[in-house]
């Protein structure tokens, strides 16, 4: 490396945030990239450890020392070139990725880990601002033809890939804009969505066909206004297929009180703040402007939840969560280098809500069909002697109950949507996900393939970008014989 003393004379520095008051009035990202000298600094904490735990950490095999030690060097384009050998979209990873890297970082053992995912972040933003980032033409064509469904983070890498192999790929998407995820779950605040424009934009001249407000499968399943494509006609007219729709399919809360007015799945609530910032016109929008908001579900999608409604000028916002208080510090011996169960807190959390542990929710009640109040108890978690597994139980008298104008139930996804790979004939899995794996990604359907959530359930967008590179690699295989695409 670079400074094989710099793990001791550097501390991590982090990208700052614009402070909490300031960014509640808007809906653009807050971070505060790490300058050329700090993310200099930073590169050169990393170690010179040998085994570089951080890149089998993350799903994509990020050559992290390499670029880290260049950024040392300062020699950013040669970065940009050897983070963009493992990762199509590093600009949304930087962004909103949970960094297990950093979890499995050597220097993780007993010191705070190198800033891995700021330094990514600097990378990618000045290889934009230098037009660096440009369309990567095939050196010829296949004559070959696929067919991607879903446009999220999977199906965006898959079709990129095939796409600089020399395929004519097209992509449909039942939304009116192409992203998925990273278009309508995730709030501008995390990842303005001017990242994924750029990148269509890319892959456009790189010879991929979009297709927006187009559902693929049965034309009774579709909305009205979409564009319908069947499976018969997509094996007809394609080579190959590929699904790689999100788990679509929301976990809900099966409790009295659950049909009342007010109580909505996350994804309604978040899609409808992002395609209202993009200027759709959306009827009857949910809004908790002035209301006792309450997010059930500890996660991500749950803290997404608490900035939109503080942006949205919440009187309240509580948010509980089923699992117990983690602790504060992990225990690095016992979990190094794999990703440590502790108590985290996002910066929505920071911007202002009230935080529970080990609360269920037996009832919602209201008035007129509207909801008005929420009635949870405190739970104890036990393992069960007899076979050994975590089980929960109520705290006698611990009942209580908490004014609630907006439910959100952000409790995660169960399975991706049914009726597509009902519409393919595709085989799925005990959990309904396409059976496939991770040799192949084929299924039980000839040519047609499946990655991302869609195989594999809720995951990371990092996980859905290695699943479709991988797959890519798999249909250029299944088209040509061989293939020359990374796995």
């Amino acid at each position: 490396m670079g400074k094989i003393t710099g793990f001791i004379e550097f501390e991590r520095v982090k990208e700052a945030y614009e402070a909490p008051l300031q960014r509640l009035k808007h809906w653009k990202e807050f971070i505060q990239p790490l300058t050329n000298e700090e993310a200099k600094i930073q590169g050169a904490r990393c170690m010179d450890c040998g085994i570089p735990f951080c890149s089998n950490g993350c799903p994509v095999n990020n050559i992290i020392p390499d670029w880290n030690d260049l950024v040392y060097r300062q020699d950013w384009h040669a970065a940009l070139d050897v983070l963009h050998s493992t990762n199509n979209f590093p600009e949304f990873t930087g962004r909103i990725c949970p960094a297990p890297c950093e979890a499995a970082c050597t220097l993780n053992i007993n010191d705070d880990a190198v800033g891995i995912k700021s330094i990514e972040h600097a990378i990618i933003d000045k290889g934009w601002d230098n037009g660096w980032v440009v369309p990567q033409l095939p050196a010829r064509k296949t004559g070959k033809k696929v067919a991607v469904v879903g446009s999220g983070p999977a199906g965006l890498a898959c079709a990129q890939q095939l796409a600089r192999a020399g395929h004519a790929v097209t992509v449909f998407e039942k939304s009116n804009r192409i992203g998925g995820l990273l278009r309508y779950g995730i709030p501008d605040f995390k990842l303005d969505k001017s990242h994924i424009d750029r990148r269509l934009a890319q892959m456009e001249a790189e010879g991929v066909e979009f297709c927006p407000s187009t559902y693929v499968g049965a034309a009774v399943d579709a909305e009205e206004g979409l564009t319908v494509r069947t499976p018969e006609s997509l094996q007809e007219e394609f080579d190959a297929v590929v699904l790689t729709g999100g788990a679509e399919t929301p976990r809900d809360l099966p409790v009295p009180g659950r049909e009342l007015r007010g109580v909505h799945f996350a994804m309604e609530f978040l899609s409808q703040q992002n395609k209202a910032n993009a200027g759709d016109r959306v009827a009857k929008q949910i809004s908790a402007k002035g209301k006792h908001v309450i997010v059930i579900g500890g996660g991500d999608t749950g803290s997404d939840c608490i900035g939109t409604s503080n942006r949205q000028g919440a009187a309240s916002v509580t948010q509980f969560e089923l699992m117990s208080k983690l602790p504060e510090t992990e225990d690095k011996a016992l979990t190094w280098p794999y990703w440590p169960a502790k108590l985290r807190t996002s910066s929505s959390q920071e911007e202002g809500a009230e935080r529970d542990w080990a609360v269920s929710t037996t009832a919602l009640q209201g008035k007129n069909g509207k909801v008005e109040k929420l009635t949870a108890v405190r739970i104890e978690w036990f393992k069960d002697k007899a076979t050994g597994q975590m089980k929960m139980r109520e705290v006698e008298g611990s009942q209580f109950d908490l004014p609630a104008d907006l439910v959100l139930l952000a409790m995660g996804f169960t399975a991706p949507v049914k009726t597509v790979l009902s519409a393919f004939g595709v085989e799925m899995d005990a959990r309904g996900n396409a059976r496939a794996n991770t040799d192949d990604y084929t299924t039980s359907v000839n040519k047609v393939f499946a990655a991302g959530d869609m195989r594999r359930g809720q995951s990371l967008v990092v996980w859905a970008i290695r699943e479709g590179r991988q797959c890519a690699r798999s249909v250029d295989e299944f088209l040509t014989g061989s293939s020359t695409l990374p796995r």
